[in-house]
Order: C-alpha cells, then structure tokens, then sequence
C-alpha cells in the first residue's frame, strides 16, 4: 500500500495561504447584484482575478469598476443568459480570449417562483427548471470542457439551497430544482475528478436577496424566521467561509459535498 502521508504533510501550508486565491481566476454567475456580487468580493478580497455574469449588462459594469477600486484585482464584466446555449458559449469563448481560463466557477444564477406546485403553468415551470437546472448543467459543462481543453484543474461551486433536502410550501418547484442541483453536483463531481476538477456546492438557508425579499418580509417569512433554530436569517458575510473553503486548497480532498449553511433551518423539527 502507498503511504500518502509524507506526501500530504510536504504540501502542507499555513492556514491563510491555503485559503489564498492569488493567481486563480474567478467566474461567478448572477453577479450582477445580491450573493453573487458579495461572492464576486469576497473572492476578489482573497486574490482571485474576477469575472462576473449576468444578464444584465450595465448592472456588471457597476459592480466590475467597483470591486478592481476596492481589491486591485483584474475584474472582466461578461453578458450571459444561462437559459441560452449560445450565450453561455459565447461568455466563455471572451472569456478565454481574454485571458487564462476561469479555474474557480461559482454558479450562482438562479430564480424562485411562489406558488403551489400544481398550480404553475408549463411555463413557469419551465423558467425555473431551465435557470436553476439546466443552465446550472450548462455553465458547469462550459468550464469543465474549458480546464480541461487547457489541462487545468478547478473547482466548481454550486449554489444549491436548504430546500435541496427539505420542503416549504408553496416553493416546491424552486425546492425540486435545487434537489436537482444537488444531486447534479454529485455526478459531476465523479465524472469530472480524474481531470482534477473539484464539484461541490453550497447549501444557503435564508438570506435576504432580491428573488426572496417579498417573502422574507411577509408575515410568512417572519414565522419562518422564528422556527429557524439560530432565531434568524443569514448574513452574506456568513457564507464567505464556506466559499473560501470550497474554492481554495483549503478543500483540496472535498468532491462531491454539498455544505449548508443555513443556521440550523435543515435540522428543526416539523411544524
């Protein structure tokens, strides 16, 4: 048998270099606001050269001048809509002329629909599944063939969600996508790690954003926060390890896995 320890213990580093992201390069979906403009700095902040996507063109300019002022880091705005093939193709095909290519994806882009399940049309189920689904499986088979084109290793990070494995009412579409997600991530994670690119995902509970705001400050999501175990709902800022861990050597020996963080939401006992 291979002894790997005295392998393992020469690579050894200090906790803040092994969280280090100098000379990486970063793409983060839905970057245009919300999680994926905070994941876009927090990254930036640990050294990782960044490139933020959205659809909404102006929106990425904003957050791109911003954050090189802040972190000094080299910050590229791209137009992707995850919903079209072509779009996201043409994102990482400027992406790699620009530059070297992204060995850090976060797939964030995402969206919510309220209701009953059985009461959606077609076309609201579609929206959700082709977002949060199949533009995940588009973005993250993108960068894979992109890495491994270049003989890369990487890491890809999903945005999957506490109701991957748990259920809310009226959230069953959005809840069965990010099951979806999760489970995807675990496949991807076996197909991929013999090209040495890690797939894993981050599981947030609740956190104010701009697709949950209505709910969030409805008097249903003030009931929800009271049966939340920690008594509230999430800080962006309290994602950020996860992420950093996910995203540098610090996680180097973790596939597969999906991370929640969520303030206890996926433990409390039924109502």
């Amino acid at each position: 048998m291979i002894d790997t320890r005295k392998e393992y213990s020469n690579k050894r580093t200090n906790a803040p270099t092994a969280f280090s992201l100098s000379g990486h390069r970063a793409l983060i979906t839905g970057a245009s606001g919300g999680l994926g403009a905070h994941f876009a700095r927090v990254l930036a902040m640990a050294g990782a050269d960044i490139v933020i996507a959205a659809r909404r063109k102006e929106k990425l300019d904003e957050q791109a001048e911003a954050i090189a002022a802040q972190y000094g880091q080299e910050v590229m705005a791209v137009s992707m809509d995850v919903t079209q093939s072509m779009s996201v193709q043409g994102a990482f095909a400027a992406i790699t002329q620009s530059g070297p290519p992204c060995d850090i994806i976060i797939n964030n882009s995402g969206v919510a629909h309220i209701s009953w399940m059985v009461d959606m049309d077609e076309a609201e189920w579609a929206k959700v599944m082709d977002t949060n689904v199949t533009g995940v499986w588009r973005v993250a088979s993108a960068a894979a063939n992109a890495l491994k084109t270049a003989q890369q290793p990487g890491s890809i990070i999903n945005i999957a969600s506490v109701l991957a494995s748990n259920t809310a009412l009226c959230a069953g579409g959005y809840a069965t996508s990010k099951a979806a997600v999760a489970h995807m991530t675990r496949s991807l994670a076996v197909e991929l790690t013999r090209s040495r690119i890690r797939v894993n995902a981050i599981a947030p509970g609740y956190f104010l954003s701009d697709i949950n705001r209505d709910y969030l400050e409805s008097d249903a999501g003030e009931k929800m926060r009271r049966r939340v175990p920690m008594q509230r709902f999430g800080d962006y800022h309290e994602l950020d390890g996860a992420l950093l861990l996910l995203a540098s050597d610090a996680g180097s020996y973790m596939t597969g896995t999906t991370i929640a963080v969520d303030g206890g939401h996926g433990i409390m006992p039924a109502a």
